[in-house]
């Protein structure tokens, strides 16, 4: 083996131990007791092995309800994803192809507003939802985001790489605009849409700073913000920290894998065509 790929193996081999250990040393820490995962000198093997963490974890009190934020988070991260696909689709297709006066002004703007620090929008969003009465409800977390300028840009690049020819031939069989875009357009753009899809759901359900300033109650917290609770009423419980972690992780990780397929594909065939 020529000593380039062998240079390009063990530096993949040290990437992926520095990014996994993080994640075993969560899994295992999960299972250990308390005192266990505070001794000196440190093990990477729980001695006992324990399930207390998961236990106190999944059958909290009504002040840290856990699989209620967990079904919060989840119910919150699906339907802004949903959102953003529809609004997002609809507006960067609009930017791709129609032709209309502004249309330029409208991609640059769009364009400029992902240099805004994001918590530039903390105060606005935060004056819209109370006066729309949404705090302290799962809407104040879905709707906000569900216009990103991102995502826009994002599929408007993708939109704009497809052969035009395809929707030209559409048009002269009698296809009308809505038609071409939902029959052709969205179809040939699954990738991308499943990437945005991904991106959109990490985004919302690995929010934190957000849910703490517009949730109140205990039962409306999402994960994140639930799990800050967790961790100040059991300040030195590390198991049961790693195993809120462990649950939280695990929809991030299935939505991944079933998922990667298609972000590698539009990853390799978005284009950056204007």
């Amino acid at each position: 083996m020529r000593p380039g790929r062998v240079l390009f193996w063990l530096t993949l081999g040290v990437l992926t131990v520095i990014f996994v250990a993080p994640l075993l040393w969560m899994v295992v820490t999960s299972f250990k007791t308390n005192n266990d995962a505070t001794a000196i000198p440190l093990s990477w093997l729980p001695h006992p092995f324990s399930g207390a963490a998961y236990s106190t974890v999944l059958t909290t009190d009504s002040a840290t309800p856990v699989l209620r934020w967990f079904v919060n988070s989840v119910l919150a991260a699906v339907a802004n994803a949903v959102l953003i696909i529809a609004v997002d689709a609809m507006a960067a297709y609009a930017l791709a192809r129609l032709r209309f006066r502004g249309r330029r002004l409208a991609s640059a703007t769009i364009i400029g507003t992902l240099f805004v620090p994001p918590f530039v929008f903390l105060i606005p969003n935060f004056l819209i939802v109370s006066r729309l009465g949404w705090l302290d409800s799962l809407w104040a977390i879905i709707i906000p985001s569900a216009g990103g300028a991102f995502g826009v840009f994002f599929l408007r690049q993708f939109f704009a790489a497809l052969p035009v020819e395809l929707e030209e031939a559409a048009l002269l069989e009698g296809a009308n605009q809505w038609q071409i875009f939902t029959r052709i357009v969205l179809p040939l753009a699954r990738p991308a849409l499943a990437t945005l899809t991904v991106l959109s759901f990490l985004t919302n359900w690995n929010d934190f700073l957000w849910p703490l300033y517009v949730l109140y109650s205990a039962e409306h917290l999402t994960l994140p913000a639930g799990l800050g609770n967790l961790q100040n009423a059991a300040t030195t419980n590390y198991p049961i920290a790693m195993a809120g972690a462990v649950v939280a992780s695990v929809p991030v990780l299935i939505l991944f894998v079933a998922a990667q397929r298609h972000v590698i594909q539009s990853v390799t065939h978005t284009g950056v065509k204007g």
